[in-house]
């Protein structure tokens, strides 16, 4: 089965903050489990994909780029959008149908924007999803903490969509390579 690992706002200023805003949660335990399942995506020779926020230090600059503590392989492809959307005008999904993927291992920030958005549109674009219940993360909103928002979306994302393509949810520590979608088919 052709996959990839989609890895969603990975930056260095969303990471770690900025004067407008604070580090996401669980910051170190996030580039710790992105890291993992880059191994793990190299391991099984699963192609990796970043997706970059425009807005994210303006577009420019070390802030703008994928985490230092995040190991990038040398083979990445990148994807720059302007959107909350990672696959609004940025071609993604083209290129996923063009490597005839059919499932997809979602990770990044943030949790209620722009994983939840790709998580939805995957499905519906007619993917299988895993999205990395441990491998995404935000920061409190006025209503919910970052964790609640994090345990809140993993619960709605997982079998979301349970028709023909949907999601589930899995730790990093899992085989996630080895999609699981059949067994609740």
């Amino acid at each position: 089965m052709n996959q990839t690992l989609l890895i969603i706002d990975a930056q260095q200023e969303l990471i770690d903050g900025n004067i407008k805003e604070s580090k996401v949660f669980n910051k170190e335990q996030l580039i710790g489990n992105i890291n993992l399942v880059i191994e793990k995506a190299e391991q099984s020779n699963v192609p990796v994909v970043f997706v970059r926020d425009l807005d994210v230090a303006e577009g420019k600059g070390k802030g703008f780029q994928v985490h230092e503590e995040i190991n990038v392989p040398a083979e990445t492809k990148f994807f720059d959008k302007a959107a909350t959307n990672s696959f609004h005008g940025t071609g993604l999904l083209d290129q996923l149908k063009s490597q005839k993927v059919k499932h997809v291992v979602i990770m990044g920030c943030k949790t209620q924007h722009c994983i939840d958005s790709a998580v939805r549109t995957a499905t519906i674009s007619g993917l299988d999803v895993t999205l990395v219940g441990d491998g995404h993360s935000t920061t409190d909103s006025d209503a919910l903490s970052a964790e609640q928002i994090i345990k809140h979306h993993n619960d709605t994302l997982h079998s979301h969509y349970n028709v023909e393509h949907f999601s589930v949810v899995r730790n990093a520590a899992e085989d996630l390579f080895q999609p699981i979608h059949d067994s609740y088919r």
